[in-house]
Formats: C-alpha cells, structure tokens, sequence
C-alpha cells in the first residue's frame, strides 16, 4: 500500500497583468514538478494575474483575463494526473476574493478564499478584498460558461474546506493565515489534515528570513504534518522585491529549501515524505489527541486520487536538511540587484546612469549593478536560456554571451563623476577610480558653466549676487547656491541618460539610478530634485551604518580597493567651498546628528510608533550612559524639528527597493502628512516639563549625597 506522496512548491516570478508570461511560467513549474514525480503542485498567491495588481483588481478586465487563463490552464495536457493549486482573484455573489483554485483532470475541485487578509506595512487587501467569514462552511459557486465549457461542472464548492484524497487529507492557508494568532491549520491539523499548503505574496525585508521559517516549523513541531510553502519572487512591477525562500518541511523540520534571491523565473522544489511519519509523530502527543476529540469538523470535498503510488517500497524520502541564511550584507548584495536585473529587463532599457560621487551610497548603488552582472554572468554560465536571452535584448546584440562581469557593466553602466568648484582631487579620484575596477563606462564633467549661466540670469533679474556663508552670505544664500548646484546634477544626468548612448553609437536609453539612503531620507537630508530624484534608487530602503557593512562585503567578495579609500573618506554633500582644497562640509555636522543616532530615531518612529515624547521617554534610559536627559531631548527636539521641515520632500521620493521596516517612503508604505507645525509646542513642552522633573530630582539626590 502506498504511503508516500511527492509535493512540489514553487517560486514563480510572476508580473503584474503579464498574463500570457504568468501562464508560461504556471505551465512550466507545472511540468518541472510532474518530471520530478509531484502528484500535486503549489503555486504562489494570486500568481495567475500577478500580486501586485493593486487597483487593477477593481477592473473586471483583471478577473475576466485571470479566468481565461485559468480556462487555459484547465485544457492544458501540461495539467493531466496532478492537483495543481493556482491563486486568482474570483467575484462570488458581487463580492471579490483571493482565492486558490484546486483542480484535477479538467475538474475544479474546491475555490479555497483567503480569510485573513494582510492589511498593514505595504499590504491593502482589504481595500480590493473581502475576507471569507464563515469557518467551515462552503457555498455553492455557479461556474462562468467559459470554464464550464471545459470542465462541464455547473457549480463547485467555494469556502472552507479541505481535500481528501484516497490516502490523505490537504488543506490551504493563504499567506497572512499563517501569522494569525490561531491559524487554520491549527484546526485543520487537529481534523486529520496531514498536508497544509501556504500560497504566499511575501515581499523581502532585511533579517527577516528567519520569520517564515520559524512559523512553519513550530507549526509543524506542535500539531504534525507536512507542510509547503509556495512564494512569488523578483520585482513584480513596483518597489518590492518577493524573496521566494519556497520551503517544504514536515514535523518541524525542513526537508527542501527554494533560493531567497535568484534570476530563475521559474524554481520548482519536491519533496518524497512518508505519511506514517505524521502519523506515528502525532499518536505520541496526547495534548494533541485530546484537543483533536473535541474539535469541529470541516467539510472535506472527496476527490478520487492518491498522491503516493502503489508500489513505493523503493522510493527513498527525501532527508531533512538545515536552513542556511544569508548574512545582512549578502542579502543588500543579492536582493536590489535581482531587483535592478527585473526592472532593466522588463522596462526594455539599454542600462544605467549613474551619478558617481566618490562618497559610499553611489559607490554602493555601482556596487549593486556590478552584483547584478556577477549574478547575470553566473546563470548564463548555468545555463539559463531567459537571462541569456533578456541581456542580448538590452545590449542590442543577437550572438552575445556575456563572461566576463567587468565587460557586461561597461556595456549596461556609465557613471559619471560632476565635478564643480566645491569638488575635491579626492573624491574625483575615488570615483574615477572605483569606475576603473568594476568596468563602467565612466564620464567626468565640470558642472561649474551651468551653475554660473543660472546664477547670472538671476543677478540679471534680480541685480543681486548671493554668497556662500564663508564669503559672508547669510543661510538663505548659502542653500540656495548649494542646490542650484544639486539640481542642476539631475539635469544633467538625464541629458546624458537620453543621449550618452546616442553619441556612442549604440541604441536605447539609460535608467537613471538615485542614491539617497534611508536615513538622509527621513531626514530630508536632500535637495528635491537634485540627484536623490531618479527612475528608481536600489539603496534608498537601506541604511547607512548597513551600506557602509554592504560596501565592506563588495571589498572582499568582488576584490575592490578603491573600495577602502571611499569608506575611510567622511560623508560630505561637497556643495560649499573647499578650505585649502580641502573638504570643510560634512554630511553628520550639517544634519546635527550622527548616521547611527539616525538610524535610532528612525526606528523609533515607524517601528516602535513613538511620537517625540514618547521617543524621549524611551532614549532618556536607553543612552542614559552617554547623554543627560537635558542632552537627549535636544536631540530628539532636533530630529522632530527637521523631519516635520522636511517631510515634503517624501512625496517626490525616487521608488526604492524597500529594505527596511522605517522606511518612509510616502507611496503607501509610510503614510503621514507632509505639512506639519514644526515647532510641536505641546509635544515638545510635555518633552520640557519632563526633562525639568528629571534635572529637579537629579538635584535632589545630589544635596541628599554627603
């Protein structure tokens, strides 16, 4: 009698409305996991369409065309002898659902609708979705005569329910069910359920890999089972990169883990488990087996099937193996340049521009495309024919293959070094420097003719000629002389984005990649529209004290000294005059703060949600050591200050990879006004009072001390 099945889980890099790409790419996992034995495959959440459709799921367009595919899926032979379980958005009664449809041979067996639906960070689904409601229980779904014409069914089970094969019981929680407080699969697994399956949208976030691990595995330690994993990956047409990491484990251990970051569009994971190992693991746990007497039916739609053979004797199971993790600064090294590969292929553009400064964020950011070289070089060198294919496209060149990292980020990088005045020998260096190692085509300029044309039509306007401070100009003078600068850097690097390749020769145009980090962007430590504005900016969700741990990483792994001089070199925006050819001006004396006290603020505010008292009150113990209470509310005083002065800057933001859980880009992660009282009279009173209180009682004790 057989007793072990073969699942398969998939990661499919799935596009937003790309529904012929997303069809192939459903088909091939579908046939990869036949050949690999699977008797029933996982696809990832509402692959069919794409996850990110966003307001497109209000277009009936977006649900017709899902069903067509699906239509075209249930016809295929690709499909014949496997469950497979796809993810689509479905209208049931005039209301809309995520849901994973199962089918077999042609038949729809159940509509499985998501009941928790993820709703905070950067989800809304509940504003597309409504979430099922009523626990084990099913309706009756009248089927549209384009899927009835295949499958010849009228109406299927649409609800809670789950499978049960002739030697096994499946059922489906979708994605943010797993982070419930009590999860469906708790009930399920207490029911009889031995296999769950988790069709995921999950986007990568920095150190947070461990999550979804650790939530399967204590799922599977505690109540038994086999359990799948299915995600979306790569960038599917915004800021978000979906990290696959498909998993397959069982009794709270893993047995197949998918890559986290890769170029593959299509990776599909199996695993051959004995059932009697569920079995024989649950009868042990008595806890469980008195919980699973009392526990409320769900309704189980028969479907006539086995995922084990018959003769299965010989078949070796699969062992288990341990999750291995990627250190923060390969993650930062792997995910925005899967990302940067994704949006240059897709966008169908030649390659990049980069603005190269000389200073760590833009050598980061190079860093970065030069990643995405090694890893394209990689998988071509590994045989996939798609990437090999998508970078003949952007390098207009029909019988290229690329080798060699440098060549390939010659051909799909040109940095450019702007100098002005204000710019130092060293920086000029560095960045030219830099270039030389990692193969960009590099451009050097002098930007100084532009900012002397616009500041003459002003003094021709005005009659007046403004001053740096050193030369005795007040603070207006000062800033507005330094952006002109930084402004007219974005004007140029889309002139030459256009047109550098133009004047090569060669065809297309560039991406222009901006360089802001997370933490000069919540401060506003920017210039609106100078080179912080871009097409996308790939570090602009990463902090600086974890670039700076990137670029370390970038010096050893791809071997680049020039690499050492640029984090040994102060951060400096370089827009004020030089004192003896030196660099005077630096990025933490004009912020009135360090990056690592920023980064603290940061976290602060978005993760802990602290507004400036509440900020206060957890700083004045945690750097009680290093800072009086008096000293910690200057500085929280400060940041508030300049984050409500700045805050407007946040809705010209360039899209970025999102890394971090305090970023605060506007679009729809970080939503909060853009027009503040900057002064915060009462919060920063209440900080005052506080502050006051503190210095009082210190001054008590102290006259209490002999």
């Amino acid at each position: 009698m057989g007793r072990k099945v073969t699942v398969a889980a998939c990661a499919l890099n799935q596009w937003a409305l790309d529904f012929e790409g997303n069809l192939q790419r459903i088909l091939k996992s579908i046939e990869i996991a036949k050949r690999k034995g699977a008797r029933y495959r996982l696809g990832p959440e509402l692959e069919i369409c794409g996850y990110g459709c966003w307001d497109h799921y209000y277009e009936s367009d977006t649900l017709l065309h899902s069903l067509q595919v699906l239509a075209a899926l249930l016809e295929s032979p690709v499909t014949q002898d496997i469950i497979c379980d796809v993810g689509l958005p479905v209208m049931h009664r005039n209301v809309r659902y995520n849901c994973r449809v199962i089918f077999l041979n042609r038949k729809i067996l159940l509509i499985r609708p998501k009941m928790a639906l993820a709703n905070e960070g950067n989800y809304r689904e509940l504003r597309w979705f409504t979430p099922w409601s009523r626990n084990r229980q099913t309706e009756e779904y009248f089927l549209p005569r384009m899927i009835q014409d295949v499958t010849k069914q009228e109406t299927v089970p649409f609800g809670d329910a789950v499978l049960a094969t002739w030697d096994t019981c499946i059922g489906s929680e979708i994605c943010e069910e797993l982070w419930t407080p009590h999860s469906p699969h708790v009930d399920m697994g207490l029911d009889g359920v031995e296999i769950f399956t988790n069709a995921s949208g999950s986007h990568h976030v920095l150190r947070k890999a461990h999550a979804r691990v650790d939530l399967v595995t204590m799922a599977t330690t505690k109540n038994g089972g086999i359990y799948l994993l299915a995600n979306q990956k790569g960038c599917d047409g915004d800021r978000l990169y979906y990290d696959g990491c498909a998993l397959i484990a069982m009794n709270g251990r893993i047995f197949a883990q998918g890559a986290q970051f890769s170029l593959d569009d299509v990776e599909v994971l199996t695993a051959t488990l004995d059932l009697e190992d569920v079995r024989s693991y649950r009868a042990e746990i008595s806890s469980r087996n008195l919980a699973a007497s009392k526990v409320s039916p769900y309704p189980r739609v028969k479907v006539d099937f086995a995922l084990s053979c018959h003769e299965d004797l010989l078949e070796p199971p699969s062992e288990p193996v341990e999750w291995k993790y990627h250190s923060p600064a390969e993650e930062i090294s792997l995910g925005p340049a899967c990302w940067l590969w994704d949006f240059l292929r897709r966008s169908r553009q030649a390659g990049f521009f980069l603005p190269l400064s000389g200073g760590v964020d833009s050598a980061a950011t190079a860093c970065l495309v030069y990643s995405m070289c090694h890893q394209v070089c990689e998988a071509v060198k590994h045989g996939n024919q798609e990437v090999l294919a998508d970078v003949r496209v952007i390098v207009d060149q029909l019988s290229y293959t690329p080798q060699d990292p440098r060549e390939l980020c010659g051909r799909v990088l040109t940095t450019c070094y702007m100098a002005s005045e204000n710019s130092s020998q060293e920086t000029c260096d560095r960045a030219r420097e830099l270039a030389r190692q990692i193969g960009s085509h590099h451009i050097g300029l002098n930007i100084d003719p532009a900012v002397k044309a616009v500041m003459g039509i002003f003094s021709l306007v005005t009659g007046k000629r403004p001053l740096f401070a050193v030369h005795g100009g007040s603070s207006r003078e000062n800033l507005a002389l330094q952006n002109v600068q930084a402004r007219l850097r974005m004007v140029v690097a889309y002139l030459f984005a256009q047109l550098s390749l133009w004047a090569r020769g060669a065809h297309g145009g560039l991406l222009v990649l901006g360089s802001a980090n997370v933490d000069e962007s919540l401060l506003g430590y920017l210039t609106k529209y100078d080179c912080s504005s871009a097409d996308i900016n790939p570090i602009g969700g990463i902090s600086k004290t974890d670039l700076k741990t990137f670029v370390q990483f970038c010096l050893e792994r791809f071997q680049l000294p020039a690499l050492q001089g640029i984090l040994a070199a102060p951060a400096t925006a370089e827009l004020e005059p030089l004192t003896d050819g030196r660099v005077s001006q630096t990025d933490e004396g004009d912020m009135g703060m360090t990056y690592t006290e920023l980064s603290v603020y940061g976290r602060l505010r978005k993760i802990a949600k602290a507004g400036p008292y509440s900020m206060f009150c957890k700083l004045v113990t945690m750097w009680r050591d290093v800072c009086s209470p008096r000293q910690v509310a200057d500085g929280v005083r400060r940041f508030f200050s300049k984050y409500a002065a700045n805050r407007h800057k946040m809705t010209t933001l360039t899209p970025a990879y999102h890394a971090e859980s305090y970023s605060p880009d506007d679009n729809r992660f970080d939503l909060r006004p853009f027009l503040y009282r900057a002064g915060w009279p009462w919060q920063f009173r209440c900080i005052e009072d506080a502050v006051l209180q503190l210095e009082s009682r210190g001054r008590q004790d102290l006259d209490g001390v002999d």
